[in-house]
């Protein structure tokens, strides 16, 4: 009987034909070539983090989790000009917060990060996962050399032209060095299609501080701020979480959250130092997943209108600590929920037309049918990407995350009206999070799809990692 696989939330599963969990390079290269020998497939699934079905397969379903580590790039096998910059291998099932664990011991960090890290680095480098802030781009911009097993079994370390790995000083048998700047803008961003990753090198900086400022503001308010030249153009890590429906004065409650580097805290240890516990508190009650459920099913128009209280309740005038626990926004990751993403490019005001469309959609579901949105809306912002299918490709980006809590009625169908409404915007839907791309859409929106797809077939060639989601999307 075939196991049963399902995602963290539970709204994706499948039986794949067994779960492996690799523990080196060389059982890769057997799983793939097994694989292939034996008519099936081969998907990696990460943490399980997605709410797309990115990550479903009938063949073998990888979980990487033995495949965890991560160490300092040996300096003696690169480029001189690569040589002193701040460069550590990371293996494909590390988790984020392993990650940042073993980067802060070494006096290191991610220069930015999204808002949760029980995912693995794999994961949210092939989808394109991100943090907030037009000075940083998404994960697969922070990578410098990715190792993949492809297509036959076949272990290539994948570099843009100019990669650090010095090919003369190049020796990692059975690994084969392909430095070609297609090949990796293509294979970065792969969301599992072009092989499996054991390992990528990353790019990070000095370990640092953050202090993180929220306040209580309008969409009104802010919207004509939103701009390079305005205040995401200070250089701050800056988003907002967004009131989807008015107050009485016909405004959209929001929340400012920036964060800027600052000095060490004195006088208490990194482990120590918490946000306001007002927020900690709401967020982390033992019945609040239980009762979010109930609320979402049953009175949903209940939680519409606390929305702006729990927007008050997460006000703070500051909370300083090492970076990657400031990013992490806590205890609230644990509620129950999925969401869709759409990333809106900056140009011409997109970003500002999309969430004004947004808002009276939510108005209009609300009013005619009953159908809410059972938490705010997140928006944050991203510097353009090189990945040729990262939402943030070539363009400077706003994503807008729409997140229902678990069993919202009509949820689904909200999220991909959005989509379906907003896709004269040019809206790309992140691959990780709940979509309802079509083949003809997906390849319109990337103006580098024909080569993805090109380099596709070439890591590809069996079909050994074709799945549901492949053929959903239009990867043929």
């Amino acid at each position: 009987m075939s196991p049963t696989w399902h995602n963290h939330t539970g709204n994706q599963s499948c039986n794949p034909r067994d779960i492996v969990r690799p523990r080196s390079l060389q059982e890769l290269i057997d799983l793939v070539r097994r694989a292939e020998k034996e008519g099936t497939t081969v998907r990696a699934v990460g943490a399980g983090h997605s709410w797309s079905d990115v990550a479903l397969t009938d063949g073998y379903l990888v979980e990487p989790d033995n495949l965890s580590g991560v160490d300092r790039v040996d300096e003696g096998a690169l480029r001189p000009d690569a040589r002193g910059r701040k460069l550590v291998r990371v293996l494909g099932g590390t988790h984020v917060h392993t990650l940042n664990d073993e980067l802060d011991r070494m006096g290191l960090a991610l220069a930015n990060m999204g808002g949760y890290d029980a995912q693995t680095i794999s994961g949210v480098v092939s989808t394109s996962t991100h943090g907030s802030g037009l000075r940083w781009g998404p994960f697969p911009d922070m990578v410098r050399s990715l190792d993949l097993v492809v297509s036959g079994g076949e272990a290539l370390r994948v570099e843009p032209a100019n990669g650090p790995t010095d090919p003369g000083a190049f020796n990692e048998p059975p690994c084969q060095l392909v430095q070609d700047d297609r090949t990796f803008a293509a294979a970065v961003c792969g969301m599992g299609t072009m092989g499996l990753i054991h390992s990528l090198v990353l790019e990070v900086r000095e370990k640092f501080w953050l202090n993180e400022v929220r306040t209580l503001s309008s969409w009104e308010e802010v919207r004509d701020s939103l701009t390079e030249d305005g205040v995401l153009g200070e250089g701050d890590h800056y988003e907002l979480f967004l009131n989807p429906y008015p107050g009485k004065d016909g405004r959209h409650r929001l929340l400012v959250t920036r964060r800027k580097d600052c000095p060490e805290p004195a006088g208490q240890p990194q482990d120590k130092l918490e946000r306001h516990p007002l927020t900690e508190f709401e967020s982390s009650l033992p019945i609040t997943g239980v009762l979010l459920r109930l609320l979402a099913r049953r009175f949903p128009s209940l939680m519409a209108r606390r929305f702006d209280s729990v927007l008050a309740d997460m006000e703070d005038d500051g909370y300083a600590n090492v970076s990657y626990k400031v990013f992490n926004i806590g205890e609230a990751n644990h509620l129950p929920a999925y969401s869709m993403e759409l990333g809106v490019a900056l140009e011409d005001d997109r970003h500002l037309r999309a969430v004004d469309r947004i808002l009276a959609i939510a108005e209009e579901r609300r009013d005619k049918d009953r159908i809410y949105h059972t938490s705010p809306i997140a928006l944050r912002f991203v510097a353009p990407s090189s990945a040729y299918a990262s939402m943030m490709y070539d363009r400077a980006t706003m994503m807008i995350e729409l997140i229902m809590v678990d069993g919202s009625r009509g949820g689904y169908a909200l999220l991909e009206g959005y989509e379906v409404r907003l896709a004269d915007l040019g809206v790309r839907p992140h691959w990780g999070q709940h979509n309802a791309l079509t083949p003809g859409r997906a390849s319109a929106l990337y103006p580098r799809w024909d080569d993805w797809i090109a380099v596709e077939r070439q890591l590809n060639a069996s079909g050994v990692f074709d799945s549901a989601f492949t053929r959903r999307v239009g990867i043929p």
